[in-house]
């Protein structure tokens, strides 16, 4: 790799010939000032950020000997907090405040809805995700669970007539739930007919009687349009639109009684595109793909080529949706999710700079740099299309530990708006609470970031994976399903709700909640994803854009700005609960088949993600589990898996043989599952693959990896296959 000396550091060349041939055009900074600005901001921020690391470190080994030394009492938690004070893991709360953030688009500040989350080195999910605005309520009910795939209603190669009447008798009892009519039900209308009013067009329905009927609630037509074949009607309901399709010469409409062929539905109105968990991005090529792809999609030009149903295709971002409203003007909606982006953490290095000694730079503050320059072609008026209509730009900054690295975060974003004349605050803040740290001190966090944040988001597989990390001396933990169900989670969950009403968020920021991570299992999601806007999330993660479309249902079902109205009143979540380390109790034994089986479960996941991170470099996938169940993996699924096998590994509930047996036996089972998959290297009988001494390790050196992160191995193991 060739690099380019600047003061202070050296650049990767690729790199600044990426910026200098595709970023810098149109915008109002010279490649010169751009290699300025570069080597300021590291320079300036790279001390600081190696200092917040070692605070980490000096931390965990302070609560490391604690534990060592000193009996955890789960019934009585003084000696506990007050040492953890002492240190300054836990600090006094200052009074309370209001955030003031401004210029936050409406998605994020009003709306409530499913949030999607994928890796942007993947032009088609990135595309995908972001077309997830909008989708077909009628494909997400008849080409998934939720309609029994059995019998009458089985899905077939060709249309079944009986599973479609499914789909309409759900679509209709919905469309009763969220546009009323009087005395009628959509099973009996027979038409849906625009007409001309005193006060503008109103929506007639004609019934099956004879009879006509209008709507409960006339303001909700928003709009109107004629489309290629047929038209389309636009409603709204708790600040979610959804459009009926009506085209009587449609395969679909020719069967429905009002000629209705779909309902398109508001869904994924947020998309986080991932830098970090979702991504394997090890070297200068992955990193420039990732800003590339970014460019792309902020300029609107991403496009990817694919095979579907025997026809090679393109998939492009959609445009944005026209429509007259009832007065006769014309208006538009954006075709596309509002965008967040997702910066790597602090802990992160790349090989895109060098040091003065040559050694990698923090990837945290290059993505720092490269994503808010690429996101200022979106504030230019002549941009094709535009994400934000307010002129910020939103950035998810993953695996903060406390409020002085969420300080330090807005002062290296604040140095960065004014390098290339951005307004105070341009750049907005999303805090993933994954963090112990971050948790027990949210409210700090969130103040040090009152200008700026726009997200706050609990991530329970992260913040399982911390949890046992900072508490690996305390002792052996529960079973995983026994650590989630342990009653620091339930406080977990509130506590983020709590602070973040407290703080006043719900007037203009999300408060969102974890992923869905069984695709295939929409029923199961539908059934109980509900809960999180009940709980008082504006959203929720979810893992395909279909997923978005049903759980999207969800937040007709709860309005959730008056949840949060009433949430407020309660008392908030119990510190002390939230401090209570899921141990197993003392003097309890688990069975030997309780063991065994949770090692299978951990080592089969752990191997089954990791193969495919370092032989194919897959950040993010759909992987069967050890009862081929499709799971969604990601690093924070491994960070929990490896950290867990650690702790029991670490205090003698298993064995270093058993657990190598053990992933010995599994290697054979991810073999096999990944029999077809091409690209793809068993590890069995040899064991002598990339892969699987990368799995080993992550068990292995878990106790000892910083806070239990799996980057630096990963990273280093795909290295090796790389080269």
């Amino acid at each position: 790799m060739q690099y380019v000396a600047l003061q202070n550091i050296k650049v990767a060349e690729p790199l600044l010939r990426f910026v200098d041939e595709q970023v810098l055009p149109g915008l109002n900074i010279s490649g010169d000032d751009f290699r300025s600005i570069m080597d300021d901001v590291l320079s300036r921020h790279m001390g600081q950020n190696a200092a917040l690391l070692a605070k980490r470190d000096a931390l965990q080994a302070q609560i490391d000997d604690w534990h060592k030394n000193n009996r955890y009492d789960a019934d009585d938690l003084q000696a506990y907090k007050a040492f953890l004070k002492q240190i300054g893991y836990l600090l006094e709360e200052g009074d309370d405040f209001t955030v003031d953030v401004t210029n936050v688009d409406r998605e994020i500040a009003e709306v409530a809805a499913p949030q999607l989350v994928v890796p942007i080195n993947n032009a088609r999910f990135s595309i995908n995700a972001a077309n997830a605005r909008w989708g077909s309520l009628y494909d997400a009910l008849y080409g998934t669970d939720m309609i029994a795939n059995e019998g009458e209603t089985a899905i077939t190669a060709q249309y079944n007539a009986k599973r479609g009447d499914v789909v309409f008798e759900f679509s209709n009892q919905w469309l009763d739930e969220v546009l009323p009519l009087h005395n009628a039900r959509h099973a009996d209308v027979i038409d849906y007919e625009l007409v001309d009013g005193e006060a503008g067009k109103f929506v007639r329905c004609n019934l099956s009687d004879g009879a006509t009927t209008t709507l409960q609630q006339p303001a909700q037509l928003r709009g109107y349009r004629e489309l290629a074949k047929g038209s389309g009607l636009l409603f709204i309901h708790n600040d979610l639109h959804f459009e009926l399709r009506i085209d009587r010469d449609h395969a679909i409409g020719k069967l429905h009684p009002a000629g209705l062929r779909d309902i398109i539905v508001e869904a994924a109105v947020t998309t986080i595109q991932d830098c970090e968990d979702s991504v394997s991005a090890v070297d200068v090529e992955d990193k420039i793909l990732v800003y590339s792809n970014w460019l792309a999609l902020i300029q609107g030009t991403l496009q990817a080529d694919m095979e579907k149903g025997g026809k090679s295709i393109v998939r492009r971002l959609n445009p944005d949706q026209n429509f007259i409203d009832a007065q006769g003007r014309a208006f538009s909606l954006s075709g596309r999710s509002l965008m967040l982006i997702r910066n790597t953490g602090i802990h992160m290095k790349t090989s895109l700079a060098l040091d003065a000694n040559d050694q990698p730079v923090p990837e945290g503050l290059v993505d720092a740099l490269l994503t808010v320059l690429v996101s200022m072609h979106d504030l230019k008026a002549d941009n094709p299309i535009h994400n934000s209509q307010c002129g910020s730009i939103y950035i998810v900054k993953p695996k903060m530990h406390g409020p002085d690295e969420v300080a330090f975060t807005c002062q290296v974003f604040g140095d960065i708006e004014k390098a290339y004349g951005l307004a105070e605050n341009t750049v907005k803040i999303g805090i993933m609470d994954e963090e112990r740290r971050t948790t027990v001190n949210l409210k700090e966090c969130i103040r040090q970031a009152r200008n700026r944040v726009i997200f706050i988001n609990t991530g329970f597989l992260d913040r399982t994976g911390d949890e046992i990390h900072t508490s690996m001396e305390a002792g052996p933990m529960l079973p995983k399903g026994g650590i989630k169900g342990a009653r620091w989670m339930a406080a977990y969950e509130d506590w983020n709700v709590d602070i973040g009403l407290a703080c006043g968020l719900h007037h203009v920021a999300q408060i969102g909640k974890g992923m869905w991570a069984i695709p295939d299992r929409m029923r199961e999601m539908y059934d109980t994803k509900g809960a999180h806007p009940e709980a008082g999330a504006s959203c929720a993660w979810v893992p395909s854009p279909t997923a978005a479309t049903l759980h999207a249902l969800h937040y007709h079902q709860v309005n959730v700005r008056e949840r949060q109205q009433a949430l407020q009143s309660r008392a908030r979540a119990s510190l002390d609960h939230l401090l209570s380390i899921p141990l197993a109790p003392a003097g309890s034994s688990l069975s030997a088949k309780v063991i065994q089986d949770e090692l299978d479960n951990n080592a089969q996941g752990i191997l089954g993600y990791v193969s495919r991170w370092i032989q194919l470099g897959i950040g993010c996938s759909k992987v069967p589990d050890v009862n081929d169940v499709g799971l969604m993996e990601d690093r924070a699924t491994l960070r929990i898996s490896s950290q867990h096998i650690a702790n029991w590994l670490h205090h003698g509930l298993c064995s270093r043989e058993q657990v190598e047996y053990t992933f010995k036996r599994m290697a054979g089972v991810v073999d096999g599952q990944n029999a077809s998959t091409p690209g793809y290297i068993a590890m069995a009988p040899s064991f002598t693959d990339q892969a699987f001494e990368c799995a080993m390790d992550l068990v292995l050196k878990g106790a000892e990896s910083p806070n239990g992160y799996t980057e630096d191995l990963l990273q280093s193991y795909r290295l090796k296959v790389k080269g």
